[in-house]
């Protein structure tokens, strides 16, 4: 049944995809004015659903690092799966539950496949790689000493993995007994392991290196998710003074700033007082920014301070970079003409390209301007409008435009654009009673601890 439904989806995908460019081509003006947010919303949102149910990898149903219509790979990667943008997809899916378009049978069906591959693929104490082979569930080496425990991509994969037990804990007994299996996934991570015996966490170990990568998480970056999560845990959870002292350098990350005229009251990790537009969801996808506050920031005002900033600088435009403007804005990491590029509001850090998941994964906190830069995209086309949204990059200056999708940016966009209209994620997520913990012991404030 679910592959019946399956090339249903995609007929049906492509339709719309071919009915949309014909109605593009020549009158995009008219048709973009006559499609209301709300229609566009969807078709943004169901579109980049398409990326996690129709291109996950079919024996592990996680969500495959890349996605390249052309069907050219580097390092014949094409079943490389990710954990980070698997925890995305997962969020994804409830979201296509939500809003029909699977069932929630099907749902339900492919979350299990998703588990019963990650109950059985390597994973190091309770912490899972970067990157794993789909298909055999061993770990690919994301770099040369990258081939063990990645804390980081295992927080962005438990973010969703939390909101999902939360989603199914009082569903039926099928959907009860996977929030069990998932509640054990989540209370297997040692986070105390990877403090490696200090009062900081460390982003990589490896059983091979050991911990040579030597790579302490410190703020300000996409990283919050991880402290809090490994506050939360109720197995292995770490003391507050390891995000005080750790995270927080002792309050070394209070410095106040300001940036293309808004202020910013944190340190960030990048010598442009800002950074790339990625550190304002990730770690936000599940944890909500508005009215969470604890002694370093306001995270809704900062956030949103923070994306001001990267249109600001957009508008500004100092490089002159074609198409660049009020409309048309958003530097995060993503594909670029130099590789893969973590573009960021400075003119070291930008390249002329613009990566559509940046300013449309900030509507929560920019609704407005989030939406003109939408429908600009939405105008230009089958040029950036493919079969799963929105291509993960474009440059207008150097006239390109490839057809590939990122997971780990595809993600956001479906996810933030349904916290904006329902929270439906937030409301999941923060509702975690592990969660609700570990805000309270760092010291957090929200409008949803109880």
């Amino acid at each position: 049944m679910k592959k019946i439904y399956i090339s249903l989806f995609v007929v049906l995908s492509m339709l719309n995809f071919i009915s949309c460019n014909t109605a593009n081509k020549g009158s995009n003006t008219t048709t973009v004015a006559e499609i209301s947010d709300e229609a566009l919303l969807d078709s943004v949102q169901r579109r980049t659903f398409g990326y996690f149910w129709n291109e996950s990898e079919p024996t592990s149903g996680m969500a495959r690092e890349r996605f390249h219509v052309d069907g050219i790979y580097p390092q014949n990667d094409r079943n490389v799966v990710t954990s980070g943008g698997s925890g995305f997809g997962i969020m994804a899916i409830i979201v296509g539950i939500e809003r029909g378009y699977v069932t929630r049978q099907e749902g339900l069906d492919h979350m299990a496949k998703i588990v019963t591959f990650l109950e059985n693929a390597d994973s190091f104490k309770g912490v899972f790689p970067h990157w794993w082979d789909g298909e055999t569930g061993k770990v690919k080496g994301f770099s040369d000493k990258d081939n063990g425990g990645d804390l980081v991509e295992t927080s962005f994969l438990l973010q969703g993995l939390l909101a999902t037990h939360q989603y199914y804990i009082n569903g039926t007994e099928a959907e009860k007994a996977l929030a069990a299996r998932i509640d054990k996934l989540w209370k297997a991570v040692d986070w105390n392991w990877h403090r490696n015996g200090k009062n900081v966490l460390y982003w990589h170990w490896s059983p091979s290196h050991s911990w040579e990568m030597n790579f302490a998480i410190r703020g300000y970056n996409e990283c919050l998710i991880t402290y809090v999560l490994a506050a939360s845990s109720p197995t292995h959870g770490v003391p507050a003074e390891v995000y005080h002292e750790g995270w927080a350098e002792n309050g070394k990350i209070i410095e106040p700033h300001e940036v293309e005229g808004y202020k910013l009251n944190m340190r960030y990790q990048s010598n442009s007082g800002a950074g790339p537009l990625f550190w304002a969801h990730y770690s936000f996808l599940g944890l909500n920014p508005t009215g969470l506050k604890d002694r370093y920031a306001d995270y809704f005002q900062e956030m949103k301070n923070y994306t001001l900033i990267n249109r600001a600088y957009s508008i500004r435009n100092p490089k002159q970079f074609k198409g660049f403007g009020e409309d048309l804005w958003g530097l995060s990491a993503s594909y670029s003409t130099v590789g893969y590029a973590a573009h960021e509001p400075s003119e070291e850090g930008d390249h002329g390209v613009i990566a559509p998941t940046a300013a449309l994964s900030s509507i929560v906190y920019t609704p407005e301007e989030s939406m003109k830069v939408m429908r600009s995209l939405y105008n230009m086309g089958d040029k950036l409008w493919g079969p799963y949204g929105f291509y993960d990059a474009f440059s207008e200056t150097e006239d390109w435009y490839p057809q590939r999708y990122l997971a780990i940016d595809q993600g956001p966009i479906i996810v933030m654009i349904e916290n904006y209209r329902t929270q439906l994620l937030w409301n999941l997520f923060m509702s975690h009673p592990d969660v609700q913990s570990g805000l309270k012991k760092l010291g957090f404030e929200s409008p949803q601890l109880k």
